[in-house]
C-alpha cells in the first residue's frame, strides 16, 4: 500500500515536471519567434526575453519544490492514517477474542454444572428406585397377608353364620330388596308432595291472575268519576274555543277531563278523590248555569272547593257522632273528615277508622274495660294519614305528633303509636286497637294493594315536581303518564322553564320506576286584575 502511494506521488511529480518542461519548451519557441520578430523590428526585446525566461525558470523550480513538499506531506498523512487503522483493527480483534474466550469459559462452566447436577439426579433416582423396590416387595407381602386374613375371616364367618357363599349372597340380596322398597315408598311420597306443591303454586297463580284482571276495573272505579250531560252539544261548549275552557278547568283542579265518544257523559280521571270531587261539582254547576267560560270556571271551582271543605267538616262530625265520642278537638274533627276522601289499599280510611272504633269498643266491653276510650283510640288511630301528603314521615309518627299537639290522653297516644307494632303495646287498650285494626284490614275484599301502590306512585311524582323552587302546584294526570306543573311567573322566566323541565325529567328518571314515558308539561301564566269604577 505504501509503494502504491509513493508511485502515485512520483507519477504526480513527473506529470507536474513534464508539464513545466513542456511549458518551458513552448515558451521558448514563442520567445524565439518573438525574438525573430523583435530582431526584425526592435533590438531591445532580447533583454526582456531573457528576463522572462529567467522568471519562468525560477517559477518552475518553485512550483516543483512545492509539489514535492505536498507529495511528502500527503505520504506522511497516509502513513499516519494507515498506522491508526492498523492499531484500531488490532484492538477490536483483541477485544472480540477476549469476549469469545470469556463466553467459551462461561459455557464450559455451565456444562460442568449441568453434568454435576445430572450426576446428582442419577444418584437420587438410583436411591429412589431401590426404595420403591423395597416398598413394592413389602406391599406384596402385606397383600398376601391380607388375603390370608381375608380367607381366615371368611371361614370364621361361614362357621359362625352357618351360611355358605351362595346363601350369604341370597341373604344380602333380600336385605337390599327391602331397602329398595323403602326408598321407593319415600320417593313416591316425595313425588306426591311435589305434585301437591305444584298444584298449590298453579292455584295461586290462577287466583293472582284473576285478581290482576279485576284490579284494573277496581282501579278505574276508584280513580274516575262520570258526569252526565243533558246533550252531547255541551261537550263542545265545555271544551271551548281552542280548548281554553277544558284547559282552564284541568289547570285549576288537577283533574284530567276525558271527552270521548261516550254518549252524554264526560269522564273525570284523577287519583286524588278531593280534586275529582271538586271538578265534578264545578262541572255539574257549570252545566246547570249554562255560562261556561274561564272566569266562570274559576268562580265555580272556588265555590266547589269551599263546599268540599264543608263536606269534610260534616263527615268528621258524623264520624264522631257515630263513634259516640264527646269533647273532641274541632281540628281533629276536620282531620277525620279529610279521611273521607282518602283510601288505603282501596279501603276508605274514614270507614276503616269507624270500623276499628266499633270493633275496639265491642272487644273492650267484653273485657270489662272503658269502651269509650277504646272507640276514641280506634277512631283516631289513622289520623296521621290525613297529613301524609303535607308532612314527611309515617302516618303513625304524624298521628302521634298531632294528638300530642291537641292534648289527647297518654293512653290514647300510646295506642295510636303501637297499632302497627312500632313500639311494644304496654296497655290493654293498645293491644285492643292493634287487634281491631288487623281484623278490619284482614277482612276479605277490604284492601287492594295494587291500587295503593298506584296512588303512592302518583303522589311521589307530584312531590318530586313540587320540590323544585318556583313550582306552585303539580298535578299527575292520565294515570301518571303526564305531570302538569304550574309555575310562579315571578320566580321563573320562559327560558328558565326549559331548564326546569329538564331537571324535573332527570329527577323522575333517577328516583322513580315506571312503564313507558312521562310527559312533563310546565305552564306559566301571568294575570292582572283591576276594576273600572
Amino acid at each position: 500500500m505504501q509503494q502504491t502511494i509513493i508511485m502515485a506521488v512520483l507519477s504526480f511529480g513527473s506529470f507536474v515536471l513534464g508539464s513545466v518542461v513542456l511549458g518551458i519548451i513552448m515558451f521558448k519557441r514563442g520567445v524565439k519567434s518573438r525574438m525573430e520578430f523583435a530582431e526584425t523590428h526592435i533590438g531591445s526585446a532580447e533583454k526582456e526575453a531573457q528576463r522572462i525566461i529567467s522568471e519562468a525558470e525560477e517559477k518552475a523550480l518553485a512550483e516543483k519544490k512545492n509539489a514535492l513538499v505536498e507529495a511528502k506531506d500527503e505520504i506522511y498523512k497516509l502513513k499516519e492514517t494507515s498506522e491508526k487503522e492498523r492499531n484500531r483493527l488490532k484492538s477490536e480483534t483483541d477485544r472480540e477474542l477476549k469476549e469469545r474466550r470469556a463466553e467459551v469459559t462461561r459455557a464450559e462452566k455451565r456444562l460442568q454444572q449441568k453434568e454435576e447436577n445430572l450426576d446428582k439426579k442419577g444418584e437420587k433416582f438410583e436411591k429412589m428406585e431401590e426404595t420403591l423396590l423395597a416398598k413394592h416387595k413389602k406391599a406384596d407381602e402385606h397383600l398376601q397377608e391380607a388375603e390370608d386374613q381375608k380367607q381366615i375371616q371368611i371361614e370364621v364367618l361361614q362357621r359362625i353364620s352357618g351360611f355358605s357363599d351362595q346363601e350369604a349372597k341370597a341373604h344380602i340380596l333380600e336385605i337390599l330388596d327391602s331397602k329398595l322398597d323403602h326408598e321407593k315408598a319415600v320417593k313416591i311420597k316425595a313425588y306426591e308432595q311435589r305434585l301437591k306443591d305444584e298444584c298449590d303454586t298453579k292455584a295461586r297463580s290462577h287466583i293472582a291472575l284473576a285478581i290482576s284482571r279485576l284490579a284494573s276495573e277496581t282501579t278505574s272505579e276508584l280513580t274516575i268519576s262520570v258526569v252526565p250531560l243533558p246533550t252531547d252539544e255541551l261537550k263542545g261548549r265545555i271544551i271551548g274555543r281552542e280548548g281554553r275552557n277544558i284547559r282552564t278547568l284541568e289547570q285549576l283542579t288537577g283533574v284530567d277531563l276525558i271527552v270521548d265518544d261516550t254518549p252524554e257523559a264526560i269522564t273525570l280521571s284523577s287519583h286524588d278523590k278531593v280534586r275529582r270531587e271538586i271538578a265534578r261539582i264545578s262541572l255539574e254547576r257549570l252545566i246547570q248555569d249554562g255560562r261556561i267560560h274561564p272566569t266562570r270556571i274559576e268562580e265555580m271551582v272556588e265555590r266547589a272547593r269551599r263546599d268540599v271543605e264543608a263536606k269534610i267538616k260534616d263527615e268528621g262530625e258524623r264520624a264522631v257522632m257515630e263513634a259516640h265520642i264527646n269533647m273532641l278537638n274541632p281540628e281533629l274533627t276536620k282531620l277525620l273528615g279529610r279521611l273521607y276522601y282518602r283510601t288505603s289499599y282501596g279501603q276508605n280510611v274514614l270507614a276503616h277508622s269507624l270500623e276499628v272504633a266499633h270493633i275496639a269498643g265491642m272487644l273492650a266491653s267484653e273485657l270489662g274495660i272503658d269502651a269509650t276510650s277504646a272507640r276514641r283510640a280506634g277512631l283516631l288511630h289513622d289520623i296521621g294519614k290525613a297529613l301524609t301528603h303535607e308532612i314527611e314521615g309515617s302516618h303513625v309518627n304524624i298521628g302521634v305528633d298531632v294528638l300530642r299537639r291537641y292534648k289527647e290522653k297518654p293512653e290514647i297516644i300510646h295506642a295510636v303509636e303501637a297499632h302497627h307494632g312500632d313500639v311494644e303495646p304496654r296497655t290493654i287498650l293498645a293491644a285492643l286497637v292493634q287487634a281491631a285494626d288487623a281484623i278490619s284490614a284482614a277482612r276479605p275484599g277490604a284492601r287492594s294493594e295494587s291500587y295503593e301502590n298506584y296512588i303512592k306512585r302518583l303522589q311521589k311524582l307530584e312531590e318530586i315536581c313540587a320540590s323544585h323552587q318556583g313550582v306552585e302546584r303539580a298535578f299527575a294526570i292520565q294515570a301518571g303518564r303526564e305531570i302538569r306543573v304550574m309555575i310562579k311567573p315571578e320566580a321563573i322566566n320562559d327560558d328558565g322553564m326549559v331548564v326546569l323541565a329538564r331537571k324535573i325529567a332527570e329527577n323522575i328518571e333517577k328516583d322513580m320506576e315506571y312503564p313507558g314515558q312521562i310527559r312533563v308539561h310546565l305552564i306559566r301564566e301571568s294575570r292582572a286584575v283591576d276594576f273600572a269604577k
